[in-house]
């Protein structure tokens, strides 16, 4: 096991590392929960609306949370805590990446919201400030 592997086990065992871990685990329990409400409720309406946005918010923290752990545990040699989960993060990879839901908050204000976002963050060209362009002498055809 490398050093940087065995220093992240042994925080993993230590209190706070345990107190992460744990707040990590309940983030996964409730994006899986909104999962399930998401499932059983009817299609438009209000539960199923907040069910599914929480579950789209959470379950890319719920990936990592769960990959994280996995790797922990791959570290340590806790076999059967890998397997389960690898169980938990490949559920909830396909659920997040294939169910295809109209009813959720990023499929309106969301996708306006990056869009806004993607033109902040996308390349800016630099301008010439005008008052330099006004001390340069042109030469004028007739």
């Amino acid at each position: 096991m490398s050093s940087g592997l065995a220093s992240a086990v042994q925080f993993a065992g230590s209190l706070p590392g345990s107190i992460v871990l744990t707040l990590g685990q309940t983030l996964v329990v409730v994006c899986a929960c909104s999962d399930m409400v998401r499932m059983m409720s009817v299609p438009r309406s209000h539960g199923r609306y907040v069910a599914n946005t929480v579950f789209r918010t959470l379950a890319p923290l719920a990936v990592l949370t769960v990959a994280l752990r996995v790797l922990l545990d791959a570290a340590s040699g806790v076999w059967p805590n890998v397997t389960a989960g690898m169980f938990v993060l490949v559920v909830l990879t396909y659920r997040w990446r294939t169910d295809t839901d109209e009813d959720s908050w990023w499929k309106g204000k969301g996708k306006a919201l990056g869009k806004w976002l993607r033109k902040q963050a996308g390349s800016r060209t630099l301008v010439a400030p005008a008052a330099g362009l006004a001390r340069v002498a042109l030469p004028v055809r007739r």
